[in-house]
């Protein structure tokens, strides 16, 4: 029913941007037409999102809820382009805003048909951004001493041999532990994903709740990775670091005691969140010995 929806309406963005290509102005009556064939495609759009129940998994109806929203927008902006633009001929806004439209009522055929499937794809985009902080953090720490020798030296910066560009000893030992952290992680979210594939399922109201929960926890790994990714850069203030480390360490071990008790971790599958769980816990252990001094 969506995909239908969402066809008319990429239909009903083209007929409005062919009538106002070129002269000679369309007629207030077939005017009349267009504005209401539009408007009828967005609400059948609208109304077919509606019709997915809550309980159908709020992961899966967010992504929905996302690619109904951006062909609304796309269709406002395409309309807004042709009001505020020239009858002469079709503008470069014009085509790119029809293409729009075009590109989001495409996307339906993306979109996840189980709940199942929306957290794997959500699971999925968490781990790509967690990676590509641990890779960044780990050319900074192979490029050497000096984690900003691509910024030129500059009179407000001060010259690179501040000592606020390197990292101490003792910050390079805490390093160590806080990439560790990281480096659980990755491998948190790579098995969970891999769970979640092979055993997750959409048939019960529960394993739906389960995978939700999943989910919403997992969302918190990228933006706790990216917080003390964030605060291990020099100057390094080891007590900030140690407070995000803790942060994180506590959105991992939550995330692997929510998976442990979920369908997707059948006993086959505990072995690793018990390592993961040690993992953190002694990179978590380390981190607060290096900085005992500094509370």
């Amino acid at each position: 029913s969506l995909g239908q929806t969402f066809k008319v309406t990429s239909q009903e963005a083209t007929k409005l941007s062919l009538a106002f290509s070129r002269p000679p102005v369309t007629s207030a009556e077939d005017c009349q037409k267009l504005s209401e064939d539009v408007q009828n495609a967005i609400l059948a759009v609208a109304t077919v999102y509606y019709w997915l129940p809550k309980g159908q998994g709020t992961t899966l109806r967010k992504m929905v809820r996302d690619a109904t929203t951006e062909v609304v927008e796309g269709m406002i902006q395409l309309t807004e382009t042709i009001l505020s633009a020239p009858l002469e001929s079709v503008s470069q806004e014009q085509l790119i805003s029809t293409g729009g439209v075009w590109e989001a009522c495409e996307q339906v055929s993306n979109l996840p048909w189980d709940n199942q499937a929306a957290v794997v794809s959500a699971l999925a985009a968490c781990l790509g951004v967690v990676k590509d902080a641990l890779e960044e953090m780990e050319r900074a720490l192979v490029e050497g001493q000096d984690p900003y020798s691509d910024i030129m030296e500059d009179e407000e910066l001060g010259f690179r041999g501040n000592r606020d560009t390197y990292w101490s000893e003792a910050d390079r030992k805490l390093l160590s532990s806080c990439m560790g952290l990281m480096k659980a992680s990755k491998a948190c979210l790579k098995k969970v994903l891999g769970v979640v594939k092979a055993y997750g399922k959409a048939d019960s109201p529960e394993q739906i709740a389960q995978l939700d929960d999943l989910a919403d926890i997992a969302n918190e790994i990228s933006p706790s990775v990216d917080e003390l990714a964030l605060s291990m850069y020099p100057p390094m203030n080891q007590l900030a670091v140690r407070l995000n480390a803790a942060k994180l360490a506590s959105v991992l071990k939550k995330t692997l005691e929510i998976t442990k008790t979920s369908h997707v971790c059948p006993p086959s599958e505990e072995g690793w969140v018990q390592f993961l769980t040690g993992a953190v816990d002694h990179n978590m252990n380390k981190i607060k010995n290096f900085t005992q001094g500094q509370l």
